[in-house]
């Protein structure tokens, strides 16, 4: 099994929970799309966390771009699969603001179809825990690596 799900803004933790064990997925990310992390399950090392964000917060970027000069409303979700592995991002917005989801799973023990089916459930149940009235915080430059590293213990239980 994989390590404990961790959450820096507690509201995502009992859905991430429930995705987690209902879609089978192995590596999960909840994150802005700026790449700042919101939860994750699966990761060991605080390394891979902030690589998966900026790769996740990249290609929600670079689709955006894509879908806008195609002069077309932005990709509501990408997968990849592979041999053994494949992979889920997807966009939704919720009171906290625009937020994505990053999931991998494993061919043996889930599918691209599950988990869409329950991705759907985790971006519902997100929007109905996100906070009322919510301003997403800022982080201003100056701030920004105090705020990664706190985030980053807060995920790894340091």
């Amino acid at each position: 099994m994989s390590p404990q799900t961790r959450a820096v803004e507690r509201w995502t933790l009992q859905p991430l929970t429930d995705f987690v064990r209902e879609a089978s997925v192995r590596l999960v990310l909840v994150l802005t799309p700026s790449g700042q992390v919101l939860a994750q399950s699966g990761f060991s090392r605080a390394v891979d966390v902030m690589s998966a964000a900026a790769l996740a917060a990249a290609i929600v970027a670079s689709t955006n771009e894509l879908a806008r000069q195609l002069r077309q409303q932005p990709f509501a979700a990408l997968s990849h699969q592979g041999p053994k592995a494949g992979f889920f991002l997807a966009t939704f917005v919720a009171e906290r603001g625009t937020l994505a989801v990053l999931a991998v799973y494993d061919l043996d023990v889930s599918s691209l179809g599950l988990v869409q089916l329950f991705y759907e459930q985790l971006a519902a149940d997100l929007k109905a825990a996100s906070p009322k009235g919510a301003v997403p915080k800022q982080v201003l430059a100056a701030d920004f690596e105090r705020e990664l590293t706190d985030s980053l213990n807060t995920l790894f239980g340091r």
